[in-house]
């Protein structure tokens, strides 16, 4: 659905970010992908909500079908750069009271986003959400400094190669080639030099610092089962986050709106159940 008559700062910016819109009531709610991916990864999630909600879907500049020319190293080398473009988006399209749904690195996008302008968010849905992906003293992120510098080695010796071995150790359910080649061919499609540099990227975050002071309803999202994102990490936001309802997955991977919609979905009603005006 496109949007009608948007002014030309509207126009820009839908073809920034290849901008889709769906439904046309309810509250905003902003689905925004992680590494490597665009915004087709939650073709079989998103739809649903439109019922209810004004969905909007979202590639960051570098990925899907955004606009490449829009891409800048220097902008794009922090999460302060796809920070900016969530609350420009929003603010251009003047948004509030949003769900916003942030996969993997996403999630503190958004979260970041929410701290700057906490009046343009409703609530924050992380799925596969973790503030830190490096191990650090008394916190196991799931990687080492030596496995980023083996993954990067890879990628420049075959970058074929690493997106596939990449998809099927991140879906972690060898019954699911489906969802691993999507993830596969998500990789591929991506340009090599923005994907290496996104990779570096979002192994630099760390948002512990600013966990706390988040004041929104937070639903963190996770399968038993996440090479990318260990229980552990889930369990740390959890205790992070003032309020955050931890809601665990029954499926493997790191990417349940692939491999479990419907119940990912289930788990999302049930969330935006709670904050409606004389619940419970």
């Amino acid at each position: 659905m496109a949007l009608p008559h948007p002014t030309p700062v509207q126009a820009r910016t839908i073809a920034r970010h290849h901008l889709t819109f769906l439904g046309s009531g309810g509250s905003p709610m902003l689905f925004c992908h992680g590494f490597g991916m665009d915004q087709t990864l939650w073709r079989r999630l998103a739809p649903g909500f439109a019922g209810r909600h004004r969905v909007v879907l979202m590639d960051h500049v570098g990925s899907g079908a955004s606009d490449a020319g829009a891409y800048r190293r220097e902008r794009y080398g922090a999460l302060e750069g796809y920070i900016q473009d969530v609350l420009e988006l929003l603010a251009v399209f003047d948004l509030r009271d949003v769900v916003f749904v942030g996969h993997s690195v996403s999630a503190m996008i958004g979260l970041q986003a929410a701290l700057r302008e906490p009046g343009r968010f409703r609530c924050l849905v992380m799925l596969g959400a973790s503030p830190r992906y490096l191990d650090d003293a008394g916190y196991r992120g799931g990687f080492t400094q030596r496995d980023v510098d083996e993954l990067l080695t890879a990628f420049d010796l075959n970058r074929e190669a690493w997106a596939g071995e990449m998809a099927r150790a991140a879906v972690a359910d060898p019954r699911r080639p489906d969802v691993a080649g999507e993830v596969e061919r998500a990789f591929l499609a991506c340009e090599p030099g923005i994907l290496r540099h996104f990779a570096r990227t979002t192994f630099a975050v760390d948002a512990r610092p600013s966990l706390g002071a988040c004041r929104h309803p937070v639903l963190l999202l996770q399968s038993r089962e996440d090479p990318i994102v260990p229980v552990a990490v889930s369990e740390y936001l959890k205790d992070a986050i003032p309020g955050a309802r931890l809601h665990y997955l029954e499926t493997s991977g790191h990417f349940a709106q692939l491999s479990a919609p419907g119940e990912v979905a289930g788990a999302m009603e049930a969330f935006l159940t709670t904050l409606e005006p004389g619940h419970g």
